[in-house]
């Protein structure tokens, strides 16, 4: 049976590292997880208790496709309590997951052989997602003096029908502030692109909050999850706000690819947007891993690193030290027992020269992590 060449899309070499530790820990050996950008804590207590109550007392069936009514509305109060924007329920779409937010925007905005650009070093499903629907993906090469995030000089001649941003960005975790986040929005109209603000680290940030697109325009797709801040990535929940005369146009492409999302997890997503305490208490260990990583990575040797603004990563130029990140990231699973990410994943030309280390997990785990990276990195030089 044949395939289509819409299926050829590359592997997601973080799951091919998460796929090396596992088989590594079934061999018996300890693994430093670092590859993975996912909490190491559960859903908070507050919304494991809220849906262990509701699942005594409901089906849950299906629901609407854009999402419970109750779930749209406290979304939108979020928008009011962390930027002071005065947002509409019925702008807010409940989706799988951000990726299911992505099919659906990318399926709302773009025709066949659209061209869409994405910032590189980014997030790899961006590139695949797009080419598995027959859309082009336009990587746009950012600079280490721009803290590696497009600016709207780099959209000259690029015929766009659409620009992907993300701020915090994965792998870099820097941010776009208010001028530059506006000088893309307005450069992107004056070509006729659709804007997407990819928002999923929102509430992960240390010196400053990240700027939404939605304080400069409503004229964009705003994609937002439960999976980061809210510590719920295997639950599959997200959302995202689009244009009042899209909804529409997203209900019925929901509706037939989707359903709706998973009841259980928006019974669950609702009651954690109110466990302050504890999300405020994993923004604590994440404040003190960035720490110990900017201090204790120079100190094995990983010195070209920018500290992030947001999000759990930090991205680092290894060029001194290799030429294939691949390669290098099997040698520091199989010799020190950490797992971490080769920059290959993030940006297909440059990212045989960088590696993405993660700090999700607990201190504990980064203090060992860093301690195994020294040690390897010291026995690396004395070969």
């Amino acid at each position: 049976m044949r395939n289509s060449s819409r299926s050829q899309v590359d592997p997601f070499i973080v799951m091919d590292v998460m796929e090396a530790a596992r088989q590594a820990e079934a061999e018996g050996r300890h693994i430093i997880h670092m590859e993975v950008g996912q909490p190491g804590t559960p859903a908070p207590q507050g919304a494991r208790d809220a849906l262990a109550s509701a699942m005594d007392a409901d089906a849950m069936g299906y629901t609407v496709a854009l999402g419970l009514p109750a779930l749209r509305a406290r979304i939108a109060r979020l928008y009011g309590e962390w930027y002071d924007i005065d947002l509409s329920p019925e702008r807010v779409v409940v989706t799988p997951g951000s990726s299911g937010a992505f099919i659906l925007a990318f399926t709302a905005l773009f025709d066949t052989g659209d061209r869409v650009g994405i910032g590189a070093p980014g997030y790899p499903s961006y590139r695949q997602i797009l080419r598995a629907l027959d859309l082009v993906p336009v990587d746009i090469e950012t600079a280490a003096e721009n803290r590696l995030q497009p600016v709207a000089a780099d959209l000259e001649g690029l015929d766009l029908a659409g620009l992907m941003v993300a701020s915090p960005a994965n792998p870099t975790g820097t941010m776009l502030d208010r001028n530059a986040m506006g000088a893309l929005i307005e450069a992107s109209a004056g070509q006729g692109a659709s804007f997407i603000s990819d928002e999923i680290y929102h509430g992960i940030e240390y010196e400053a909050k990240a700027i939404s697109a939605l304080e400069i325009t409503d004229d964009c797709y705003v994609i937002n999850s439960f999976s980061k801040y809210f510590s719920m990535t295997g639950w599959r929940i997200g959302w995202m706000v689009v244009p009042e005369d899209h909804v529409r146009v997203i209900e019925r492409l929901a509706q037939n690819l989707f359903i709706c999302p998973p009841h259980v997890s928006q019974v669950a997503a609702l009651a954690a947007m109110d466990c302050d305490a504890e999300l405020q208490a994993n923004m604590a260990v994440y404040r003190t891993n960035r720490a110990l990583m900017l201090d204790g990575l120079p100190r094995a040797g990983f010195d070209r690193i920018a500290p992030p603004d947001g999000a759990f990563y930090v991205y680092a130029d290894v060029r001194h030290l290799t030429d294939d990140s691949r390669a290098f990231a099997a040698e520091i699973l199989e010799k020190a027992g950490v797992a971490v990410t080769p920059g290959l994943d993030f940006d297909p030309v440059r990212g045989h020269g960088t590696i993405r280390f993660s700090y999700a997990r607990a201190t504990a785990d980064i203090e060992e992590g860093l301690r195994r990276l020294e040690r390897f990195m010291a026995e690396r030089r004395a070969r």
